[in-house]
């Protein structure tokens, strides 16, 4: 195991930790985005994006693209390599605001985290439908922990804290429960080749309607592209 240094939160911490990985010329076949926070208080990114949606979207958004030529190189027909992106139920109740990404006019953190975890499945669908579309042995899943114990929820109100203490035993999973169905999208044979599902409990299960607009997935995509500054080339796929 090597520890390279990645902060979500910066752009150029990430673009960093990709070229430090680049220099080391070594194939990619999995890799998973898990980094999140939950409910924080409204603040803002070094480069100025609100916190929910600048670390658990936009940080993934730009490690992916930046890492997918390396993806791409490391899959094989045989041996696709994976994109595992970590999503939540919140977003069945998220609603994206393509006018308002940063949630400036009306800020709650509640509100902001469903977003974010909306983000990342249509996210995860419109990068499926690019990746077919150029024959890449590459596939793109979203996973549906459950609730786990762990520290994301440490900016809850304390009576909840008190609350989650007290019940934690009997409806939240452990970290290693919570982590299974992340592993089986990553390693699992019956996943070979399969892409742009959602997963919950190790099984395909059906997300939020409006995460299948592929108008939405687009619009999303490019607007996307230009927050993080990178080119947007789905612009020639329809």
């Amino acid at each position: 195991v090597e520890f390279l240094y990645c902060d979500l939160a910066s752009m150029k911490s990430i673009r960093q930790f990709v070229q430090q990985f680049r220099a080391k010329n070594c194939p990619l076949h999995v890799l998973v985005n898990n980094a999140g926070v939950m409910l924080v208080p409204e603040r803002k990114t070094e480069d100025g994006f609100e916190e929910h949606f600048g670390v658990n979207y936009l940080g993934h958004f730009l490690l992916t693209n930046l890492l997918l030529d390396t993806l791409k190189q490391s899959g094989t027909h045989s041996h696709n390599a994976r994109i595992v992106t970590v999503s939540s139920a919140t977003h069945y109740v998220g609603k994206l605001h393509l006018n308002d990404l940063q949630s400036r006019c009306s800020y709650s953190p509640h509100g902001a985290y469903a977003q974010s975890k909306l983000a990342l499945v249509l996210f995860t669908y419109r990068l499926q439908h690019l990746l077919t579309a150029n024959g890449s042995h590459v596939t793109a899943n979203v996973v549906d922990p459950g609730v786990v114990n762990t520290e994301l929820y440490k900016h809850v109100f304390w009576i909840v804290k008190v609350a989650i203490w007290m019940t934690a035993w009997l409806f939240f999973k452990t970290p290693e429960e919570g982590a299974s169905t992340t592993i089986y999208a990553a390693v699992s044979p019956e996943m070979e080749g399969a892409g742009g599902c959602y997963l919950y409990n190790e099984e395909r299960t059906k997300s939020a309607d409006v995460a299948y607009d592929e108008e939405l997935q687009r619009r999303l995509w490019t607007e996307s592209c230009k927050m993080v500054g990178i080119s947007d080339e789905s612009s020639r796929v329809p």
